[in-house]
């Protein structure tokens, strides 16, 4: 997952795959492709018409779908075209684009001139502050910006970002060509996924961007993707550029160890009940199964992520490999008095961090849990409960996430969450974090938690249990936090108003908050000796290694490449790398997870019978759906643009394999592959199917002679 800037570096390991472009594209971000190429804040996308017109996976704008869908008309299951412009649907408060402008190594700004005996946590705060001011100088006009560590803190890269803040949903296939296999195929090969969605961005008349506004104009992009017909086939070189999110590759064994070994399987176990609670709440009225769908999909992404990785780990010995290297490098160290002097402390300094780190996990996870994620109303309450203690500061001594240019996003998501909240759902999602909470073992207490509740360590689950259902009915009968308008009005109150309300959810917050606060320095002490220790231990592994290496994904845009490729599956058995037409067929049972729309089937057939399109391939004799790459991508690549020789768009990068997942934190070169939808499906779906004739003229390409009328 390179950087943009790294690319013209590997000109001539292109040059060897066949590619005559110029590698220098890449790295100009302003220029043709980068300069089309975007992000959702947390999925990947591209422009392709210069009316702003985007597209991304279809599980990319599931948000969108949910924020405008009711039990009586429900987008998420019949799909979503706007065959004007004015028919075109906001994608919800808190919905941005980004593009990004320029990427500017800031490293000596940042961590140049600290002094070395500083403590850690002092040196988090020189860090800390050098980031915020850089950030504030950078931010005007309209700018989004981020200082980003790579390689652990070796290096520090200043991104500006245009933000736009009016999105609006365009077109969704219906559910079943967009989740076409659902979970029983996720992470899977072969797929036959129709994994695509339309955005447009719209700013002021002036140019500005703005919140949405009946009177803003489409935004216009300066540079956008002409979508191929051609595609790309077996063997074919392709580029992939978007925002991965994280990878791990640098962890030292200590911390993938406990990944592997305690943070996955527990992530395994708890997805797994909370996907069955939310089943079993879903069941009793439409409304909640509709508010809890997306909240239900991410729970089982990840779940079949993590059990990915935990197999692949256990599969391909990989904590033993990682181990093994870990033990070479330290030979390497050991092996040179000047290496000795200069790495010599830093693997048993990052073990003990993180054995202090592992002293308190369940406790401190069980807190974040709480807080932080795991319903809705009771991290509402630590929200804005937060955000009035930290409002009376200078901005600058604030803390990062409630900092004045946050202050948007966060009423954003106190309006959003109408959409999704769910009191039954909820209730049920707060009480299974707190029987965690009674289960606790001593030493590992929230004892805040404990006075509220009645807890002890060692309780019984019955008397664990009333207790528990004691304090949800003093919760939810008296929150008022269910409520947008209360929410709301709470956000610009200080921290004695808020207080005063008398909320028990806000209550509740404000007994546990000291602990998280406790647990915010300790992180931060933590935080300033990995940023220490992790950059010498970053640059001893690259100084080991000796050659050009790209750093941990981070949430910045990055370019991968490598070929459409099949993989070995088992001894004697190989997957070819293209599905076709004749696979969605074979797969649809008209019900559940492969109910592809009828419409679609009588294409298809049709299709069988010897009618032409454009979209064939001719070595296929038929449509191509998915293909197979073996560029290397993560999460947060979701919808990122997928690029045939030519530059041009061939697909849309949506999954990876089962199999290969561990790659984020020990890469497997022969085996890891990426899954993409090819933009041949799209097209002829967007022809043959849904009718989106306006689209298929606005991204240059002539609709079928007998386009089936569109039915959403």
């Amino acid at each position: 997952m390179w950087m943009p800037q790294q690319i013209p570096q590997l000109a001539e390991r292109l040059k060897a795959m066949g590619f005559r472009g110029d590698p220098k594209a890449f790295a100009d971000l302003t220029g043709q492709p980068m300069g089309a190429i975007v992000s959702l804040g947390g999925c990947s996308a591209s422009f392709v018409s210069p009316d702003g017109l985007i597209v991304t996976n279809h599980h990319c704008v599931q948000g969108a779908l949910q924020f405008n869908s009711t039990p009586q008309k429900n987008l998420m299951e019949d799909g979503f075209l706007a065959t004007a412009r004015e028919q075109e649907l906001t994608a919800g408060p808190g919905s941005r684009v980004y593009v990004t402008t320029s990427v500017k190594e800031v490293t000596d700004e940042i961590a140049g001139k600290i002094d070395p005996k500083l403590g850690d946590r002092a040196r988090y705060e020189v860090i800390e502050k050098r980031i915020k001011e850089r950030t504030a100088a950078c931010e005007k006009d309209g700018q989004r910006c981020r200082v980003a560590s790579f390689f652990d803190g070796l290096k520090y890269y200043e991104l500006a970002q245009t933000e736009i803040q009016d999105i609006r949903l365009v077109y969704a296939p219906a559910e079943g060509i967009g989740n076409f296999g659902g979970e029983t195929d996720n992470w899977q090969w072969p797929r036959h996924t129709g994994d695509w969605s339309f955005y447009r961005a719209y700013v002021s008349p002036a140019g500005r961007s703005v919140p949405y506004a009946k009177e803003n104009v489409p935004f216009k992009p300066k540079h956008w993707l002409k979508v191929s017909t051609e595609g790309a086939g077996p063997g074919d070189l392709v580029f992939v550029a978007g925002y991965p999110g994280r990878t791990e590759r640098f962890a030292t064994y200590a911390q993938t160890k406990e990944l592997a070994e305690w943070a996955f399987p527990r992530t395994v176990r708890r997805n797994t009940e909370l996907i069955a609670l939310l089943d079993e709440v879903g069941k009793k009225s439409k409304e909640t199964e509709l508010r809890v769908a997306t909240r239900k999909r991410g729970l089982n992404n990840a779940l079949t992520n993590r059990k990915g990785v935990v197999e692949g780990f256990k599969k391909g010995n990989l904590l033993g490999k990682k181990e093994g290297m870990e033990k070479a490098l330290a030979a390497w160290i050991g092996a040179d008095l000047e290496r000795q002097k200069r790495y010599g402390d830093i693997l048993p300094a990052l073990d003990a961090v993180q054995a202090e780190k592992v002293k308190t996990r369940e406790r401190d996870t069980t807190l974040f849990d709480l807080l932080g994620n795991g319903s809705s109303l009771l991290p509402a309450a630590h929200t804005l409960y937060a955000l009035s203690l930290e409002r009376p500061k200078k901005d600058l001594d604030r803390e990062p996430e409630y900092q004045e240019r946050n202050w948007s996003r966060i009423r954003e998501a106190q309006d959003r969450l109408q959409r999704s909240y769910d009191p039954v759902a909820d209730r049920a999602l707060l009480r299974y974090i707190l029987v965690e909470a009674s289960k606790l073992p001593a030493g590992q207490r929230i004892e805040a938690l404990d006075r509220k509740a009645g807890f002890s360590a060692g309780m019984s689950d019955v008397d664990a249990g009333k207790k528990i259902g004691a304090l949800l009915d003093r919760l939810y009968a008296g929150t008022k936090l269910g409520d947008k308008a209360v929410r709301l009005a709470l956000f610009d109150k200080s921290t004695a108003e808020i207080l005063a309300t008398k909320d028990p959810m806000i209550e509740l917050d404000a007994v546990l908050d000291p602990l998280w606060q406790a647990n915010r320095e300790r992180a931060k002490t933590r935080e300033g000796a990995l940023e220490r220790l992790g950059s010498r231990y970053a640059e001893a592994v690259l100084e080991k290694s000796g050659g050009l290496t790209a750093p941990d994904a981070n949430g910045t845009l990055r370019v991968t490449y490598g070929r459409i490729l099949g993989v070995p599956e088992r001894d004697g058995l190989i997957y070819s790398p293209q599905t076709t037409l004749a696979g969605v067929a074979e797969k649809a049972t008209g019900a559940g997870e492969f109910n592809a729309p009828i419409k679609e089937l009588d294409a298809i057939a049709a299709q069988k019978a010897g009618k032409k399109t454009p979209y064939a391939d001719p070595k296929l004799g038929s449509v191509p759906v998915n293909f197979l790459s073996t560029v290397d991508t993560t999460g947060g690549n979701s919808g990122s643009a997928t690029l045939n020789a030519k530059g041009e768009l061939c697909g849309l990068l949506f999954d990876g394999t089962f199999d290969t997942v561990a790659s984020d934190y020990l890469y497997d070169t022969e085996k890891t592959r990426s899954i993409h939808v090819d933009t041949r499906y799209m097209l002829w779906i967007m022809s043959e199917v849904d009718g989106a004739t306006n689209l298929l003229k606005e991204i240059g390409e002539a609709p079928s002679l007998d386009v089936v009328a569109p039915g959403h």
